[in-house]
């Protein structure tokens, strides 16, 4: 088994109709890792696995359409799996946001920029982007493969931060290029631009603001990068 990734949700900043928020599975070598939990991400990935095999979870940072959806995994391990010491890797503070973090259930586990952890068979790298909260992006390697996570950024962070050869990056994609510098987030455009200069091999635009057409942002980001990009979609899947 190859390294993939499953798309639980991709909506940016709040779930649009029928839609979840962040939320990735990676799977490699039999090793589980939910990267991001927002709002309707864990009824996804119940369609996917039991949540017995869950591995870690990883999340990038504490805006809530990141983690919400630990609340629900606090609160299915303690009373309905039994599980504890469930890893957790996660920026200073998150854990004091958990309303649901009942001792022993979930292991905290503090992750910063230029740290490495070993996951089974994923290796982790993380790189602070352009946010306002202190937010991680992440590459993940396994099996001879190498994925790149933007998480949520600004343009003052690159791809690049994440290393050579990224097979494949999921790059937020908020807007359009008409609300560039409205936020510390990314357009299609500027996606694609710094997919490009970091070399990445197969791009995939995430995190798209609801209201935003996934048309416009896929012209703007393909004549970006300078070819076809792919959109993340809730229920798609890459292997890497």
């Amino acid at each position: 088994m190859g390294l993939s990734v499953t798309v639980l949700g991709c909506d940016g900043g709040y779930p649009g109709p029928g839609g979840a928020a962040s939320g990735y599975l990676v799977e490699s070598g039999g090793t589980r890792l939910w990267v991001d939990a927002g709002s309707g991400t864990l009824a996804a990935i119940q369609g996917r696995l039991d949540l017995r095999q869950l591995d870690a979870v990883l999340i990038s940072h504490e805006h809530p359409d990141h983690w919400s959806d630990l609340e629900g995994l606090a609160v299915v391990s303690a009373f309905e799996l039994g599980r504890q010491g469930l890893p957790v890797y996660a920026p200073a503070g998150l854990e004091q946001l958990v309303y649901h973090d009942f001792p022993e259930v979930l292991d905290w586990r503090v992750v910063a920029d230029g740290d490495r952890q070993q996951v089974g068979g994923l290796a982790l790298s993380f790189s602070r982007t352009d946010h306002g909260p202190e937010t991680l992006a992440v590459r993940i390697e396994g099996e001879g493969r190498a994925l790149g996570y933007s998480a949520d950024t600004g343009p003052a962070w690159s791809l690049q931060a994440l290393g050579p050869g990224l097979d494949l990056a999921l790059c937020e994609a908020t807007w359009l290029r008409d609300r560039e510098g409205t936020a510390q987030h990314l357009s299609a455009r500027q996606a694609g631009a710094m997919a490009r200069e970091a070399g990445v091999g197969r791009l995939v635009l995430t995190h798209r603001w609801p209201t935003v057409a996934a048309r416009d942002s896929w012209e703007e980001g393909s004549e970006a990068f300078g070819s076809a990009v792919e959109q993340a979609r809730a229920g798609a899947r890459w292997d890497v």
